[in-house]
């Protein structure tokens, strides 16, 4: 993305939602005076907010924005909300100090994210240590919730879900005779891969699968790609590298569909591809494009007066489950700390703007939508949800 974006993104950050400082306890509760003698609940950000792929980051970090200051501006609360960011790069290095730095600061009394799949397997047990509430608005790998964290909460729909989902398109609708699937080797895009592979195998559709690391120049592997005359590609990553992959296909003569998940879908995709390139790629997500949904058009404004630019992936997602957080904060008042939030999260029940809010025991959404995308004319537009675009029969 363009530097002056991302500058002026991270300066809203402080003019836009933060209020008065506040001082907590040591068990998380945020009991300093905000304006009017109100206290102040901090909640944190973890994501990718620098790096290759720093616009999904961004994208969660600006919807969050909008929940806390919609919250704030509606003069209602016993309280002031304020917000701090933490930024891991995506990188499951960085995300262990990214998330002891939200722990440490006892103000957090909730983190939304982490964002990336790796950043987040390598940050839950920091969080759950600390009794500290993390809600994901974009990590889909299954394991996440399989691996004992106790206060890890996700608002979308896993890779088995979006896999699945992805792979009946490619056989019921798409019907090829071959598909190469691709993954960057990363935790996200290896547990994509794997659930793609496994219902293309049930599906009875012949599939190629290669891991390669990301990279500058994708010649190679798309000179293979070529050869093996697959009329379908699917490429489990993220939009950087998907942009690289896709201008290398094209590059080499390749007709057939394009396809990649939730992590490509942005329009930083097209822009990298360059519009000829990335015509006609097919995107499936588990999320929603809040300019495709006319019941979205409140949070579009809201996020455009609030961030000057439109909604991107996870941004509708983040703002979600920022405001899963404020129902629960708002549903036990002054008295809320870490360990109070992360077990009334358990049992919320709300509606919001992509979905119903409410979870199973593992702390799995319970809506699991996915939904297939394309890039039109440069612009990212709605084909359908999966449930309708795959026949029954």
């Amino acid at each position: 993305m363009a530097r002056r974006r991302l500058l002026g993104a991270l300066a809203l950050a402080t003019a836009v939602t933060l209020t008065a400082a506040a001082c907590g306890s040591d068990d998380g509760d945020s009991s300093g005076g905000g304006s009017g003698g109100k206290p102040t609940y901090t909640i944190g950000f973890q994501g990718p907010l620098s790096g290759d792929n720093q616009q999904l980051g961004i994208n969660g970090l600006d919807g969050l924005k909008v929940a806390i200051d919609e919250a704030n501006k509606k003069g209602d609360l016993p309280f002031e909300l304020k917000l701090v960011e933490s930024d891991d790069v995506g990188s499951p290095d960085q995300a262990p100090a990214a998330a002891q730095k939200l722990v440490d600061n006892k103000d957090v009394i909730a983190v939304v994210g982490p964002m990336f799949s790796g950043a987040t397997k390598a940050s839950e047990q920091f969080f759950s240590g600390a009794n500290l509430l993390s809600v994901s608005p974009s990590a889909t790998n299954p394991s996440l919730t399989t691996l004992g964290f106790t206060t890890f909460f996700r608002v979308i729909p896993t890779d088995d879900v979006q896999g699945k989902a992805a792979a009946n398109y490619i056989s019921k609708v798409l019907k090829p005779t071959k598909v190469f699937s691709v993954d960057d080797a990363s935790e996200y895009g290896t547990g994509l891969s794997k659930v793609i592979e496994t219902q293309l195998t049930a599906n009875g559709t012949t599939f190629v699968h290669d891991s390669v690391n990301p990279t500058k120049d994708y010649t190679s592997e798309a000179t293979k790609i070529v050869a093996a005359k697959p009329e379908v590609v699917y490429y489990s990553g993220y939009y950087a590298e998907f942009s690289l992959f896709t201008k290398a296909l094209k590059d080499k003569g390749y007709t057939g569909k394009i396809l990649s998940g939730d992590g490509s879908l942005d329009p930083e995709f097209v822009k990298q591809a360059g519009a000829a390139a990335a015509e006609g790629a097919l995107i499936s997500c588990p999320c929603l494009w809040a300019q495709a949904d006319p019941n979205a058009a409140g949070f579009v404004s809201a996020y455009k007066t609030l961030n000057g630019q439109d909604p991107g992936t996870y941004s509708a997602e983040a703002y979600d489950a920022g405001n899963a957080i404020i129902a629960v904060l708002k549903q036990l008042g002054t008295g809320a700390d870490r360990a109070k939030v992360a077990e009334a999260f358990k049992t919320l029940d709300i509606k919001g703007l992509t979905k119903q809010i409410k979870f199973t025991d593992k702390g799995e959404v319970t809506d699991q939508a996915v939904f297939i995308y394309t890039v039109k004319s440069g612009e990212i537009s709605l084909v359908g949800p999966v449930s309708t675009l795959v026949p029954t029969s």
